[in-house]
């Protein structure tokens, strides 16, 4: 495309026509220009000195900006119209360049797509280069170790989410682990907050039990729940399994931190002890129970699952009355100093006393342990 000729070249070229001494032709041959343009340039000069009816080079330049701008505010408005669309979806609002690439699609200039949303095209360039970065790859996969702990254990909040991480080969810090769990909303169902109430999950199994807390053999119902108690180093956790039908506790485990393998840990040492086949395992709707670690192993042992209603303890009275005795006999007896101390004495009660030396009216005035070892032999018989 040939440049245009400077606007005072052309106005020297008008006014030697003009003077009429020099035929045109011999003008466009002096000049080096064309016949067709001295006369395109004469007719320009004429309308915009006001001899023709025509529009003038000014109002012409006028139209020309006033229909860019009217373009460009139809951009604009498109712009947002569908930026407010794609930030309906719940889309991170910093990840708006797949936006700016689809209005490219659609005719709108780059340039104009990121001045109005706010960020340069220098940005944009660099992620079309590399939509996904180093950082956005390994929140993608810290997000994914996160999601699957808390699936194991909902009650892990972001800061034991953040203790369990390395483990897994992920080193992160707290805040950037409690900023990607917020924005997906990886909360502890313990987690409390002013004005929020949280309900209670959802059970993972149906009431199998029905608060028919009896049982014609051994192994076919156990009952299962988690106590806590306080020492001065913090509190411990207790998870208990009691075997209906001889009130024996065939499964326990005691740690400090009352997670999903506390619970998983209580019914696998039970397993290992009674290897049972089809018995009912019946439980609250605590979070631990709800877990998909102890939801599988009740089924890669094949057992079934059943929970009580929400709220409802009398759904699981004959497990709250072993730990009341727990409480009243070993707990409540003395102030505890240290976990390894309460630890020894909670086991040593239900080991020697529970088990071999106190004896219950609902067993015929037995201990748990004669009242399995005389029934199994009649059975057996």
């Amino acid at each position: 495309m040939p440049k245009p000729y400077p606007e005072e070249f052309r106005r020297d070229v008008v006014a030697v026509a003009r003077q009429g001494e020099i035929p045109l032709a011999q003008v466009a041959s002096d000049f080096g220009i064309s016949y067709s343009c001295v006369k395109n340039w004469m007719k320009q000069a004429d309308i915009d000195d006001g001899q023709r009816p025509a529009t003038t080079a000014e109002e012409s330049a006028e139209l020309r900006e006033a229909r860019k701008r009217i373009r460009q505010l139809e951009q604009e408005a498109e712009v947002m119209r569908r930026a407010v669309g794609y930030l309906s979806r719940d889309v991170n609002p910093k990840m708006m360049y797949p936006l700016v690439l689809d209005l490219a699609a659609d005719g709108i200039p780059v340039a104009v797509t990121c001045r109005v949303l706010g960020f340069t095209t220098q940005a944009f360039y660099k992620w079309r280069k590399n939509p996904v970065s180093q950082r956005d790859w390994d929140d993608a996969h810290l997000i994914n170790e996160a999601m699957d702990i808390h699936a194991d254990d909902p009650g892990f909040g972001y800061r034991l989410i953040a203790d369990e991480l390395p483990a897994r080969g992920i080193h992160a810090g707290e805040n950037r682990v409690a900023r990607l769990c917020s924005h997906q909303r990886i909360w502890s169902v313990f987690a409390k907050k002013r004005g929020l109430h949280r309900k209670a999950g959802p059970p993972v199994h149906d009431d199998l039990v029905g608060r028919e807390f009896t049982a014609e053999t051994a192994d076919a119902t156990w009952l299962t729940d988690i106590t806590e108690h306080p020492t001065r180093e913090g509190k411990l956790y207790l998870c208990a399994v009691k075997d209906v039908f001889s009130n024996r506790i065939v499964g326990y485990s005691i740690d400090s931190r009352m997670q999903a393998s506390l619970a998983v840990s209580a019914l696998r040492n039970a397993i290992t002890v009674r290897r049972p086949a089809a018995t009912i395992v019946h439980s609250d709707r605590g979070s631990q129970f709800r877990s998909r670690k102890f939801v599988n192993t009740l089924a890669a042992n094949g057992l079934r699952g059943s929970m009580g209603r929400c709220g409802a303890c009398g759904d699981n009275a004959a497990m709250e009355s072993f730990f009341a005795l727990l409480q009243r006999n070993v707990l409540d007896r003395r102030t505890w100093a240290t976990r390894a101390e309460l630890r020894l004495a909670i086991v040593q009660w239900i080991e020697k006393t529970y088990h071999r030396t106190r004896r219950q009216r609902r067993l015929g005035r037995l201990t748990p342990i004669e009242f399995e070892t005389i029934n199994q032999a009649a059975i057996a018989a």
